[in-house]
């Protein structure tokens, strides 16, 4: 079996993002393979307790993903401010004697956005609606990484490392089986220490919101990378629970034109036609310019618009997101790309300070509170969604009254399409299955060694 028939049988997605198949990801060659070790949402931990725990495994791992896609140059994206994690890679990478570069990135925000960091890396643009592949380079996660290392060795993708933090008694990573429910890992970071609280799933910029009677329906995915529970009154919430009218009706009136969300976009400051200043107003004065609201497909929905430039307190984010879901419902996409421009000048200069960033959160509270090692959690029982990634939904090979092994194949896609297979997490009896998910509850045996 090879390296990417191993990845796929394990049913490795990208674990910093969508969930992008990475068997197909590594088809083919490219000259830089990039790895993306900067976590640049505020508070955030999972990766930087991976690099420390796991460098000699992922500067092992780049070597063989190197040799796979034939690349030339290898480098991992780290914050200079990082110190621990900067030298465990090198003491890895000196160790292994490994040709793996590191290059140190200042602390701004979104360093981590995948074409911002391939430009930061290699200098090179990504061409507006392309992907890393158009100009040589292939990106992974560090947490995408570690899976590979385990897939070379037989093991499946069955649990997941989460970041939880906020208004919990131990901010802690917390290693879950993958369809844990929600309120578990709360459970598993000594509970909420207040009772009206929202959560963020994910990064405070990009994260989905869940409201508390949500919990035990979410669970844990093969993408979950953290859980911040904050107060319900927060300002993060009301940014977030506006409808589309609402949006559009508070820009028609509010929005003044200072274009500051423009002059501070990630995509546009690399040379992408994206404006969000003329989406906002073609949406309140000047409707008939379809075009322009093409502009938002190239929206990466990083949130600098919304929560750091906009002095108005508008969504041009929000209003971005909704309008490239209503294009992707009509099958429309980005094309006719006029040349792409060069970098703009002011471009380091108008890059976002992460510092400044989360005290305009208001989440430096919450920072650094992270203890040191990490907390496993026994599921007794789990609820596996069978789509956890782009692509194609997995079909279940299993039923209901079936004992399982935690590791067993339970749903699967073909080699050729775009999906993941699905694992798994824990030893026990199918008691339900569906279009969405495969219920287990644990047998006499599980438990977490």
């Amino acid at each position: 079996m090879n390296i990417l028939e191993k990845i796929f049988q394990a049913g490795v997605v990208g674990a910093g993002g969508a969930g992008f198949p990475t068997h197909i990801k590594l088809k083919g060659v490219a000259e830089y393979l990039l790895i993306n070790a900067v976590e640049c949402e505020p508070l955030l931990e999972t990766d930087k307790f991976l690099i420390r725990y796991k460098s000699h495994e992922i500067i092992e791992t780049l070597g063989i993903i190197a040799d796979q896609i034939q690349a030339k140059k290898v480098i991992i994206g780290v914050k200079k401010k990082n110190t621990r994690e900067v030298q465990a890679l090198t003491k890895a990478i000196e160790t292994l004697n490994s040709r793996v570069e590191l290059c140190f990135l200042n602390n701004f925000y979104p360093a981590g956005d995948e074409q911002v960091l391939v430009y930061e890396l290699t200098q090179r643009q990504i061409p507006p609606g392309g992907i890393p592949k158009d100009v040589g380079v292939v990106v992974c996660n560090v947490g995408t990484v570690v899976n590979i290392y385990e897939a070379l060795h037989e093991k499946p993708v069955t649990h997941k490392f989460v970041t939880v933090l906020g208004e919990v008694k131990n901010p802690s990573i917390i290693y879950a089986p993958i369809g844990t429910s929600l309120d578990k890992c709360i459970e598993a970071a000594g509970a909420a220490t207040i009772q009206d609280y929202g959560i963020i799933l994910g990064g405070p910029m990009m994260g989905r919101i869940i409201d508390k009677s949500q919990l035990s329906q979410e669970v844990v995915t093969k993408t979950t990378g953290a859980m911040i529970l904050l107060p319900q009154d927060h300002f993060l919430f009301k940014n977030k629970q506006q409808d589309l009218a609402q949006m559009i009706n508070r820009s028609r009136s509010a929005c003044i034109q200072c274009s500051f969300c423009t002059d501070l976009c990630p995509r546009n400051l690399i040379g992408h036609p994206l404006r969000p200043h003329r989406i906002m107003r073609s949406l309140s004065v000047d409707r008939q310019q379809h075009e322009i609201l093409k502009e938002a497909l190239l929206c990466c929905e990083c949130g600098v618009c919304q929560i750091y430039a906009c002095p108005m307190g508008l969504s041009p984010k929000s209003i971005n997101g909704e309008i490239k879901n209503l294009l992707g419902k009509e099958g429309i996409k980005y094309s006719n790309s006029p040349a792409q421009s060069e970098v703009h000048g002011m471009r380091e200069y108008r890059k976002v300070p992460a510092e400044r960033l989360l005290s305009r959160l208001d989440l430096h509270r919450y920072s650094g509170k992270i203890q040191e090692g990490y907390a496993c959690i026994e599921a007794e029982e789990v609820k596996i969604p069978l789509r956890q990634h782009i692509g194609k939904t997995a079909m279940p090979i299993v039923e209901v009254g079936s004992v399982v092994e935690e590791g067993q194949l339970i749903a699967k896609v073909e080699e050729k399409d775009l999906g993941a297979k699905i694992h798994a997490s824990i030893q026990g009896v199918i008691k339900e299955v569906n279009h969405e998910f495969i219920w287990i509850e644990a047998g006499e045996k599980v438990g977490m060694q």
